[in-house]
């Protein structure tokens, strides 16, 4: 009986251990949901006095399907643009990730945003030179 009641604290005590021994895992902050995707235009805006100002995009044509930005795999950046008449325009390029920090350079032109926010559904983005906010989800 002893030996079971031992076998019993130590399993427990193994469990706690290997429970605490995990949660200091350190991603520097970044999130583990993969960017590879493909995401609609959804907000854009800014931060005025400390808060987060969101309006609905400007960019997406009323009646057509919504901007877009896809992220695939091979580091490939698709900027798709619905314009008049509902004509779409793409622009192909590739994007970098690092940490927090989402490159994209289209046409020799490159954005260095910060990744506000990566979830299964939301993509957010603050360009660190203007400072502008896009809100993209899937």
């Amino acid at each position: 009986m002893k030996t079971r009641n031992f076998l019993y604290v130590l399993a427990l005590s193994f469990g706690l251990f290997a429970a605490t021994s995990c949660s200091n895992d350190d991603n520097d902050g970044e999130t583990i949901v993969p960017i590879q995707g493909k995401y609609s235009l959804s907000k854009t805006g800014t931060i005025v006095n400390g808060q987060e100002v969101l309006i609905d995009a400007a960019e997406n044509q009323s009646g057509c399907s919504k901007d877009y930005l896809e992220l695939k795999l091979s580091n490939v950046a698709i900027i798709g643009d619905y314009g008049a008449g509902c004509t779409l325009t793409e622009a192909t390029g590739t994007y970098v990730r690092s940490h927090n920090d989402l490159t994209i350079t289209i046409n020799n032109a490159s954005t260095t945003s910060d990744i506000m926010n990566l979830t299964n559904k939301e993509l957010k983005l603050k360009d660190k030179t203007t400072g502008e906010i896009t809100v993209y989800t899937r």
